[in-house]
This record gives structure tokens, sequence and C-alpha cells, in this order.
């Protein structure tokens, strides 16, 4: 049987005290889907992948909430994988969250690889 979902890193959510957590603090729980967002217009880090929490207001809108950015460490890959287009591939959730944790520790992140259903599909026919 094929995985639906490959581990793909791990890494901590850096920035989170410069950035919307405090918001949305309560909300935010082992579990939690958020986005992977490019961004191309960071001064302090060229490769900048932006960590997001959207959530849909009483209007039908989204409003999506900066938590921080992947490491620069941990993001080259990832925002060129995000600048060639394939943002849906990736699964990011949080995998741990610690409030008593130093700000750069407090909330941990796993990102996966979700299985390419049109491929998938190609491979059936």
């Amino acid at each position: 049987m094929k995985r639906k979902k490959l581990f793909f890193k791990e890494c901590h959510l850096a920035g989170r005290q410069y950035h919307d957590a405090n918001e949305v603090w309560e909300e935010l729980k082992v579990g939690t889907l958020l986005e992977l967002q490019r961004d191309q217009e960071n001064p302090y880090d060229k490769n900048a992948v932006a960590v997001v929490y959207s959530k849909v207001v009483d209007n039908n809108e989204k409003e999506e909430y900066l938590l921080g950015y992947l490491p620069r460490t941990s993001n080259t890959e990832i925002a060129q994988l995000l600048e060639m287009g394939w943002a849906s591939i990736f699964e990011c959730r949080i995998s741990k969250i610690n409030e008593d944790a130093h700000y750069e520790n407090q909330i941990r992140l796993t990102i996966r690889i979700k299985q390419n259903q049109q491929a998938q599909n190609c491979v059936e026919s």
C-alpha cells in the first residue's frame, strides 16, 4: 500500500516573536494545518518561506496570520520548489507547542510531501 504522505523535514518556527502568533495563540494546537508561502521580498533572507495560519471569518473571507518563517538553515529546497509552483505538495502542521520555551523553540513544525494524485491516477490507469 502506498503512503499518502512522506516525511520531509522537521524544524522550529523562526521569528515567532516578531509576527502574529500571539493574536491566534489560543487557536494553535498540535496538528494545526499551516501554509508555506514564498516571501521573495524578505530583506533578511533570500530564501524566506513564511509560515501562515489561515482561518475563515464570519463573512466567509479568509484571514491570514503570519506566524513566522522556516529557519534559514531549513528553507532552501522548499523555497525553490515554491518558486516552481509546487506549493500544493507540502503539508505543514504543528507537531509540538511549548509556551514555556524560548520564543524560537515554542512551535515545532513537521513538513510532509503529499502524494501527487494526478501522477497516482496515471499509474493506476
